[in-house]
């Protein structure tokens, strides 16, 4: 676990991006060049629309409502525009269009839509009949018209600017227009495609937008985007046309219902009312009725007068048991005739209301289909209102019967008065009285024809057209500054994503930076640059100004700071370890025993990985010449046989070269004589220097850790794993390490040193006979 907390340096996080910047100009021409060629060849997409107001389709005076009141529409807008972009709707615009058959101009780097040919266009093929898009490549030339069928590849040529002098199976003839010039149209080539009616239908239906516009406004919004603005208007225009004729043919329905149902009546009528005549005559030429007797005057008075209200009752009567019959043979999806004669508004309103609860069942069934929840519910509601119709006739056929059961009783009283008529008078005045009925009904029915003619006639508009439509000059798509600021983001943002990745995945320590993270109680005393070629990584010149040699400089002075200051002892031990291989413990740890030596100081410099040397390969020395594991080996050599001075420059430097490969390396570092091999020079050197084995896979360097005064841990840039630290860290920690501090090698590096080392994980043990 990380103790400390970890802050954002802003400026160091932009100074890692900017070292990248080549990628961020590179990108951000690609980025800027792809957006003008987008926006100098991509389609060019124009919006048209056009406004509509839904009028309503009450009738009448009314009393204010809610609706006024708060000046809210009685219109259900949301139904409205469903029933706008239903497949019914654009089935019609497709067909009456003819938009399944599309026209496209090809040009030398994009094709784009147009309206029509300019030529004439004579299509063969129906369109039911197309199952598949079939589409054809139009090509005009000097000669004439050749026409490639591009899912065939099949080729027809025309000498002439016509295809109908000469027999071919193309679903199409063409001819050229007299009216337009023929370099209109010459060495141009043209797609001529033909859709299925379906896919044609549910692609406008899918382009087709209808908004209201304001919450409080009873206008709606069409709108479509394409290429061809003429072809967009032409659009919008007859989906306004086909929307607001299909509103008329409802509104139709009732007055065509109405008209059938007279019709069906007159039938009837006119043959009972040629019975009751045929009746009449035959009464009268059988009874020898001619005149009624005076004397009965004033009885014949009154009972006419009852006799009056009796005919207006029994008139009501047959009038509601016409509409009761009519009823009964209704399917739900047939219309009701309005205003045959009822004197009844309770009855009068239920008719209107079914009748305009049919109409919208019909159109949400069209929409929505029979599933649709509010289907369901139009459903019911035309089922309850004609029970309701039903029982509201019941009810007044009840009370019809009634009240003529009271007349016929008084008109049997007024019968007594007059009981000096003959019974065929009566008989025969019985005969015109149903005559009379079936004559005024016979007018009436006549009369309501007349009006439901007229309604038919004079059906009002189920929408007013407030704009036709209307494009834009500019086009919406593409749109040059929205594009090239994207561009522009996106030619830095991809770059910038592209090294976030990197960064976020690296798990190779960089720089100080990386260590302190982690821990920021360990010192880092040295930076060690990366060095690019393979010459002269060596301080060999202790007068050298180069960076390298500067570097080293400054590391041995940051050493000798954190060395403890000990009275009466002048020589000081520092190891030099590392966690893995690669990390440069043998390079760092010649080079600084070299800058020690360039300040006049003695240095020794002894090879303690016993396992796997590499200090030989520095000095050009024999691998198995006599060193440190002969020394702890044998208790009769003298180690100071063994030092080197491997450098002429530096007479003060010496080194102890490894020696042969042990078996038990760790048997021999703790036998006692390295520690008397340390104590001994100490006394001979100011400082000696020990190259230790890697810590991670070997504890060969914590069983001598106790006699170093410092410990320099090298971690090596873009290749020590972050994770390592803290390995490193616990050894510190835990007291494993003494006074331990960082050198970062190689920083700045991209991937490796450039010579070789090659300092692997498998320490090779050689022959025991040469340790």
């Amino acid at each position: 676990m990380f103790n400390d907390e970890e802050n954002i340096d802003l400026k160091q996080e932009l100074r890692r991006y900017f070292r990248y910047w080549p990628w961020f100009v590179i990108a951000l021409v690609i980025s800027l060049l792809g957006a003008y060629f987008y926006v100098r060849y991509a389609p060019r997409i124009y919006e048209t629309y056009s406004k509509i107001k839904i009028l309503d389709e009450s009738e009448g005076l009314e009393l204010p409502t809610s609706a006024f009141i708060f000046k809210r529409s009685n219109i259900n807008l949301e139904n409205e525009i469903e029933i706008i972009t239903s497949y019914l709707i654009m089935d019609r615009v497709v067909r009456q269009l003819n938009l399944n058959t599309s026209f496209y101009e090809e040009g030398t780097i994009q094709t784009s839509q147009i309206a029509s040919l300019p030529l004439v266009f004579e299509q063969i093929i129906k369109p039911d009949s197309i199952e598949r898009t079939l589409s054809y490549k139009l090509e005009c030339n000097d000669k004439g018209f050749q026409i490639t069928n591009l899912d065939t590849e099949k080729v027809f040529e025309f000498n002439a600017y016509s295809t109908k002098q000469v027999e071919h199976n193309l679903p199409f003839n063409l001819s050229i227009d007299n009216n337009i010039p023929l370099n209109t149209f010459r060495d141009k080539v043209y797609l001529i495609k033909f859709n299925p009616i379906k896919s044609t239908a549910l692609g406008l239906k899918n382009n087709i937008k209808v908004e209201a516009i304001g919450d409080a406004s009873d206008l709606l919004k069409l709108s479509i985007k394409g290429e061809s603005v003429e072809r967009s208007e032409k659009i919008i225009n007859t989906l306004m046309d086909v929307f607001n004729k299909d509103g008329i043919y409802d509104r139709q329905l009732v007055s065509k219902r109405t008209l059938n149902f007279i019709d069906e009546r007159f039938v009837f009528l006119a043959e009972e009312l040629d019975s009751i005549e045929i009746n009449q005559e035959v009464f009268k030429e059988k009874n020898n009725i001619v005149d009624i007797a005076t004397d009965a005057e004033l009885g014949l008075q009154q009972r006419s007068e009852s006799e009056a209200e009796q005919f207006k009752l029994q008139n009501q009567l047959t009038l509601s048991r016409l509409l009761a019959d009519a009823l009964k043979g209704n399917a739900e999806s047939d219309l009701l005739p309005a205003n045959i004669g009822i004197e009844n508004a309770g009855i009068n309103a239920l008719i209107s209301e079914y009748n305009v609860a049919v109409i919208n069942r019909d159109k949400l069934e069209n929409s929505g289909g029979q599933n649709n929840p509010a289907v369901r519910s139009a459903q019911n509601q035309v089922i309850d209102l004609k029970a309701n119709i039903s029982r509201s006739l019941r009810t007044y056929s009840n009370q019809l019967e009634a009240s003529l059961k009271q007349l016929e009783n008084r008109t049997q009283k007024f019968a007594g008065r007059v009981s000096q008529i003959p019974q065929q008078e009566r008989l025969f005045k019985a005969i015109q009285r149903q005559q009379k009925i079936k004559e005024s009904l016979y007018l009436l029915l006549l009369q309501k024809r007349e009006e439901a003619a007229i309604n038919l006639a004079i059906t009002e508009p189920s929408i007013k057209v407030v704009e036709n439509a209307l494009s834009g000059t500019r086009p919406i798509s593409p749109k040059p500054n929205i594009i090239y600021a994207a561009a522009l983001l996106g030619g830095l943002l991809i770059p910038f994503g592209i090294l976030y990745l990197i960064f976020m995945l690296d798990t190779k320590l960089h720089s100080k930076e990386d260590v302190t993270k982690v821990t920021s109680k360990i010192p880092v005393i040295g930076e060690i640059p990366n060095l690019k070629k393979t010459k002269n990584i060596i301080f060999n010149d202790p007068n050298d100004r180069s960076p390298l040699a500067e570097s080293f400089r400054i590391l041995s002075a940051n050493v000798d700071y954190i060395l403890p200051i000990k009275d009466g002892e002048k020589g000081k031990v520092i190891y030099c370890t590392s966690t893995i291989k690669g990390e440069g413990k043998t390079y760092i740890s010649l080079n600084l025993s070299l800058a020690l030596s360039s300040m006049n100081k003695k240095v020794l410099l002894i090879g303690a990985d016993l396992r796997n040397p590499q200090i030989h390969a520095h000095i050009n020395e024999d691998k198995q010449k006599s060193g440190l594991s002969n020394y702890l080996h044998d208790l009769d050599y003298d180690w100071k046989e063994a030092l080197i001075s491997g450098f002429h420059m530096h007479p003060n430097h010496h080194i102890m070269l490894s020696g042969s490969i042990p078996p038990n390396p760790a048997h021999l570092l703790t036998n006692g004589r390295f520690k008397k091999l340390i104590e001994e020079a100490k006394k001979e050197y100011d400082y000696v220097v020990v190259d230790t084995a890697p810590t991670i896979l070997v504890t060969d360097t914590m069983l001598i850790s106790s006699l170093a005064d410092a410990t320099v841990y090298i971690a090596r840039a873009n290749y020590t794993e972050k994770n390592l630290l803290k390995f490193s860290k616990e050894l510190s920690e835990s007291g494993k390490l003494k006074n331990m501090a960082y050198v970062i090698n190689s920083v700045g590096a991209g991937k490796s040193y450039g010579y070789g080392y090659n300092y692997g994980y498998n320490y090779g043990y050689g022959n025991p006979s040469n340790a």
